[in-house]
């Protein structure tokens, strides 16, 4: 029996692909398999257009329109979208796409506080409370924002690459001391990273509020 997906009016078709491009748009691309279902496209028209070249699979539950041009951290996207909304780019993989301290990380890494249990070769994941907070899109990732990913590195990484990070962080605007302090005095284990990070950061004032 013919498959009726094989002889959809061409309307449709762009009408599908319209609907994938407003999703993907905000992974630079990329889309899962359930934002897709959830804007109602079933997943016989994500095959249909992958046959037709419209869309490539990147990896379980993953796909990429091909009218976007590959991205320059576009498998970072996939895994972090392959892993769940509620994860992150983190540690030295959040610090290469920051651009800080020629951070060159061999393995993708993310952080995600579910039971999240897939296991992929190349993936580091780690597992922590990831508060809304602490999370943004930068270069259509979410990554760890950056008072996050230079705790996050002080505990595991280099000391001297955490150093050159976070002077980095500051010069650039990335962050101010004074986020770093805020940051900083929330984590039980504030005199390590404080150790390593070396950074000259301003006494707070308890009863001020942050603006």
């Amino acid at each position: 029996m013919p498959n009726p997906v094989d002889h959809m009016p061409a309307p449709r078709r762009s009408r599908t692909l319209d609907t994938l491009f407003e999703i993907a748009i905000e992974h630079g691309g990329l889309f899962t398999t359930k934002e897709a279902r959830d804007a109602g496209v079933p997943y016989t028209m994500l095959s249909y257009h992958t046959e037709h070249g419209d869309l490539e699979r990147l990896m379980q539950g993953v796909y990429r329109l091909t009218r976007f041009p590959a991205g320059r951290f576009e498998d970072v996207i996939a895994v972090t979208l392959w892993a769940g909304f509620d994860c992150a780019a983190s540690h030295e993989t959040a610090l290469a796409i920051y651009g800080l301290a020629d951070a060159l990380p061999g393995q993708i890494n993310i952080t995600t506080p579910s039971r999240f249990r897939g296991v992929r070769d190349g993936v580091i994941v780690h597992y922590a409370p990831l508060s809304a907070s602490e999370v943004w899109q930068w270069e259509n990732v979410q990554v760890t924002r950056p008072e996050r990913t230079l705790a996050d590195v002080a505990r595991r990484s280099d000391p001297n690459l955490v150093k050159q990070a976070a002077k980095e962080a500051l010069d650039s605007g990335l962050t101010t001391r004074r986020r770093l302090a805020i940051f900083l005095a929330e984590q039980p284990d504030q005199s390590h990273i404080r150790r390593i990070w070396r950074l000259r950061l301003p006494s707070l004032n308890r009863n001020r509020q942050e603006p």
